[in-house]
């Protein structure tokens, strides 16, 4: 039966089949899962079976590791602490005459298991009888040491059901030894985070934007619980000290937090309440500056010749032909990364009898632009024209989830170029640096540099007037960057 298969006897019908470890055949109660897959199909079954496998398997692995302890755990069993006390202690009262709220009614089958337990019933009258005799002391000493063993029963109900840490342990029976020393952990839950991202999701957040924002929650959220903190200024500027972020990198990680906050005290009825009074914690932080991480306040560093050409001689020895065509398409260009992944031999275009790339708008609108191909790269971009298979002149590995193109190649390149010394300073992007640099010390004029590069000029002559230079004083200009070929 390796397949789990199985048909009874005088039956067409296929059932699904699996032997259940014995060490969790108690927890699950029973010692084979048996399930019919309606249908005489052996074909059919072989798919039908594969969901419910993977369903009793699920229920194995958590019987054996047990269910993990929900958020907020520490606050339940503090209020069921304090609720088991004060029953308690409203029994003490009524025994002097004060009117006190009736017991709970036991759990019928709680009940039915300790009536069934004659040696139980027998011990625990005995039990009751040996205090009655001492009259109201007894009567008190009994309700007080029936608490405490309701109490001692909660860490093993827990234990019994729950996965709990060695930590966790410990942290229950100091909650139940010590109910105000329940720590401080963050509202910024799982359930929370989740209605949140449903929530930007369903107004027209982009994909990557969201999981951004919410994973700095997430950082924000995992914090607060190590260090035990509330959520306020003072937690932030803590946290935010913890990151060894540059300035730009910590006023995203704010501006997320000024996102979430926003959201929770409008739409989190519970958080409105708790924080109403409250300023948002993600307002009024100065951040360093020049601080914070090993290249917060400093520049990009731009790439010399020598630098490309030691790269790209490092791509080839690693033996990555599209590695080293893509630095040299940034060297040339100074286009960002996944504007050159994106390049299609359909983006190879000729306008004025000059061959240029046509790259379609990405960050701006004015990074949709057509610019020429340097002579010295239109070598490379003919023959990546003829030897593609999907169209794109880079070839790459499957885009990331965000349906990125140039995922797998960038980090092949960061990895490269810290093996060949350069410093974090340079990254892909230093060739934008470059060609922006390169062109203005060859005194290209500024708004035709701005053009080639894809950035907007800034003035309402240039953006709103201006159809911008013509093909062959773009060529002219990008001819002008220096050749990587001797």
């Amino acid at each position: 039966m390796a397949d789990n298969l199985i048909q009874k006897k005088g039956e067409s019908t296929w059932y699904v089949k699996m032997a259940v470890p014995l060490d969790v055949q108690r927890k699950l109660g029973v010692k084979v899962l048996v399930q019919s897959l309606k249908t005489g199909l052996r074909k059919e079954a072989m798919d039908r079976r594969l969901p419910i496998l993977a369903a009793w398997k699920a229920r194995i692995k958590s019987a054996r590791e047990g269910i993990p302890l929900p958020e907020g755990w520490q606050d339940d069993i503090s209020s069921l602490s304090a609720g088991l006390g004060q029953m308690f202690e409203n029994q003490k009262l009524s025994l002097v005459g004060v009117v006190a709220p009736p017991i709970p009614p036991i759990d019928p089958s709680i009940e039915a298991r300790m009536k069934g337990n004659p040696r139980f019933v027998a011990a625990f009258e005995a039990f009751v009888k040996e205090h009655l005799k001492d009259g109201l002391a007894g009567k008190v000493r009994l309700i007080d040491e029936m608490g405490k063993s309701f109490q001692s029963t909660i860490p093993k109900l827990l234990t019994s059901r729950f996965n709990l840490s060695a930590d966790q342990r410990e942290e229950v029976n100091e909650v139940l030894a010590n109910p105000a020393s329940l720590k401080a952990r963050s509202p910024i839950t799982t359930a929370r985070l989740k209605t949140y991202r449903e929530y930007r999701e369903s107004r027209g957040g982009a994909p990557k934007h969201v999981d951004q924002q919410v994973g700095k929650m997430e950082r924000l959220s995992t914090f607060l619980n190590k260090e035990r903190l509330p959520l306020n200024f003072d937690a932030v500027d803590a946290w935010l000290k913890s990151l060894n972020r540059a300035p730009k990198t910590l006023t995203q990680y704010l501006m997320a937090g000024t996102a979430f906050w926003k959201w929770a005290t409008k739409y989190d009825a519970a958080l409105r309440d708790e924080y109403k009074d409250k300023v948002n914690p993600f307002k009024g932080h100065e951040l360093p500056q020049g601080g914070g991480s090993e290249t917060a306040g400093q520049g990009r560093e731009i790439y010399t010749r020598d630098d490309t050409l030691k790269l790209q001689q490092a791509a080839l020895d690693n033996k990555d032909k599209p590695l080293a065509d893509l630095i040299s398409f940034g060297w040339y260009t100074g286009a960002r990364i996944e504007e050159l992944c994106l390049l299609t031999k359909e983006s190879v275009i000729t306008v004025d009898g000059i061959q240029c790339f046509d790259f379609p708008k990405s960050k701006s609108k004015a990074s949709k632009r057509v610019v020429p191909i340097h002579p010295s790269l239109l070598p490379i971009v003919n023959r990546l024209c003829e030897e593609t298979t999907d169209r794109y002149l880079i070839p790459t590995e499957s885009a990331d989830k965000y349906g990125k193109r140039s995922h797998a190649i960038s980090k092949a390149f960061g990895r490269l170029r810290k093996a060949a010394g350069f410093s974090l300073l340079h990254v892909f992007h230093s060739f934008r640096n470059t060609v922006i640099t390169g062109l203005v010390r060859v005194d290209v004029p500024d708004a035709l540099a701005k053009e080639l590069v894809g950035h907007r000029e800034g003035s309402v002559t240039h953006d709103v007037y201006s159809k911008g230079a013509s093909t062959a004083q773009k060529l002219a200009a990008i001819s002008k960057l220096p050749s990587l070929t001797a």
